[in-house]
């Protein structure tokens, strides 16, 4: 299958079969896409948590709003972070990034509102998110991104106070009757001449 036909076929599953499991090696591969995501400034102010435990989806999915059947059904509930200090970032920066990079983020980002630093955090984590979700669709892992949960209490079952939850993304399988996969609920998308636009010379 074409990577063009796995986007065709990718669609934010809304049922799982519980009884189908990723193989391992996916589950690998996939930490290991994650990885390999790109950031400004390969930056990489984030962090992903794989949950596969039963007890501990359990409990997020008390927390997820109308996500809570997604989380019990997935195979894995990946949870997205963004780091939670800026002085911890900045330590982390000057360890591992290239003089220039690091000017960089002293000369454009670090002079900006502490909240304003953690928006760029945001939208790095938002970069690995897309690169994930592509790559689900290419291995042919069902997928669903929810924002729909409570960050703060993701925080508190997940024990972590560096990191701030942003999202969580339920994988797995889809049920065989799953009524929003694309063979019964065809995909709805503008126009593509309504969202690209080319600019060609001569």
């Amino acid at each position: 299958m074409s990577f063009i036909e796995s986007m065709q076929n990718r669609y934010t599953t809304k049922k799982y079969d519980p009884s189908r499991k990723i193989e391992v090696a996916k589950i690998q591969v996939l930490k290991e896409v994650l990885q390999l995501s790109p950031s400004s400034i390969n930056s990489q102010p984030w962090k992903f948590t794989f949950v596969s435990v039963d007890e501990t989806k359990q409990t997020l999915s008390k927390v997820s709003w109308l996500n809570t059947e997604k989380v019990l059904e997935s195979d894995t509930v990946v949870v997205f972070s963004r780091i939670n200090s800026v002085d911890l970032f900045e330590k982390q920066i000057e360890k591992e990034l290239p003089e220039g990079a690091v000017n960089y983020y002293k000369e454009f980002i670090k002079p900006k509102p502490e909240a304003e630093i953690k928006a760029w955090f945001d939208r790095q984590v938002y970069l690995a998110l897309g690169v994930f979700l592509s790559a689900c669709a290419e291995m042919g892992i069902d997928a669903t991104p929810m924002e729909g949960i409570e960050p703060e209490n993701y925080d508190k079952i997940l024990h972590q106070t560096d990191y701030a939850t942003l999202m969580a993304v339920a994988i797995g399988y889809r049920d065989a009757e799953d009524f929003n996969q694309p063979s019964k609920n065809p995909k709805s998308r503008r126009a593509l001449e309504q969202v690209v636009e080319s600019i060609a010379g001569a």
